[in-house]
């Protein structure tokens, strides 16, 4: 009797599909190709080993690229509970642009990368309709990505992201903190909510039914940050924090020269009542809170006192929220302190 002829299919792999999705998803990506007045033009389609994109080096004295990679984290748990995928992918090109907006960078192109047990063409679709809108909002290409599809390393519905971004910025204008001194002001912009940090505990605090019924407020996309070159080109922004893990504490203090540090005053903006809820169920120390979540602030600017007024109008006249917040110190640490005339606080 013949043996049984076992396929790659049998073992839980089906190219057939990841050939489907590549079919499905040309026309989406390829509307991240476009540059306008942008300084690249990327060279040939979708389906390729590797994407190829050409720079613009003219239109920069010194160039330096920056690059940066970041996932979504167990954020990922609650789209995969409720089964909503298409903003997920957002998250994922937020925490890596953000993290390269930063420096006064120009974010060029980004690549994914998909890791399931089982892959549903329709969800990987949904996923990458996401990460197509992150792209046209932090204005870079989808340049490639990858889906890999390895039965037994997860369950059945189950998928993990990654991210990958390389942007530009020229040397001359790069943004480190060097140039922070006692007395400038910080400034906050806005999150749109918790963005993709202190998820594991969140769904912790939550039991399930509550994580289902508060799904739209708990994956509201991460904020991407897309206008900060603009306004860098406009205005000397001494340092900037992308409020991620670690929160005000950590971050703000990756970007501090030696012996200073930051006065930030709380009610100073508004704090969602989400972080609010958080805090009272799990009877959350504001120390712990300061340090797990952006508290209502996703990126924070460092300038001199003398420019914040015309920031803080350029800033809203792009319908973005910008708060000031607080200001360097002579000292070490960041120190979350009440501010003075409200009542608003933790």
């Amino acid at each position: 009797m013949a043996e049984m002829s076992i396929s790659y299919q049998d073992a839980g792999v089906n190219i057939d599909a990841g050939n489907e999705l590549v079919q499905r998803i040309k026309r989406m990506v390829a509307g991240t190709f476009q540059p306008s007045k942008r300084c690249w033009d990327v060279l040939g389609g979708v389906g390729g080993f590797s994407g190829l994109l050409k720079l613009d080096w003219q239109r920069f004295s010194e160039p330096i690229l920056v690059s940066g990679c970041d996932g979504v984290g167990t954020k990922l748990s609650i789209s995969q509970l409720v089964n909503k995928h298409d903003t997920i992918g957002i998250d994922l090109v937020a925490m890596c642009v953000n993290d390269l907006l930063v420096y006064g960078a120009t974010p060029l192109f980004f690549l994914d990368y998909i890791a399931t047990g089982k892959l549903d063409v329709e969800v990987a679709e949904a996923i990458i309709s996401g990460i197509v809108d992150g792209c046209k909002q932090a204005g870079c290409a989808l340049l490639g990505g990858e889906t890999a599809e390895m039965p037994g390393m997860y369950s059945d519905g189950e998928y993990d992201l990654a991210g990958f971004v390389v942007g530009v910025v020229d040397k001359p204008l790069i943004i480190d903190g060097s140039k922070i001194v006692e007395g400038d002001i910080v400034l906050g912009l806005a999150s749109s909510g918790i963005h993709s940090n202190g998820y594991s505990l969140v769904r912790k605090l939550l039991n399930q039914d509550e994580l289902v019924s508060m799904n739209d407020i708990l994956l509201a996309p991460t904020k991407i940050y897309h206008f900060i070159p603009e306004i860098a080109g406009e205005f000397e922004i001494k340092g900037m924090a992308h409020i991620t893990g670690g929160g005000f504490i950590d971050n703000i203090s990756r970007i501090l020269p030696c012996s200073m540090g930051v006065n930030i005053e709380k009610g100073s903006w508004h704090i969602h009542d989400i972080f609010n809820l958080l805090q009272q169920k799990g009877n959350i120390s504001e120390i712990e809170m300061y340090r797990t979540f952006n508290m209502g602030i996703g990126m924070i600017m460092i300038v001199a006192p003398e420019i914040v007024d015309n920031i803080i109008q350029r800033v809203r006249s792009l319908g973005e929220d910008i708060f000031t917040i607080g200001r360097v110190i002579m000292g070490e640490g960041v120190n979350i302190q009440t501010c003075p005339n409200t009542t608003r606080s933790l």
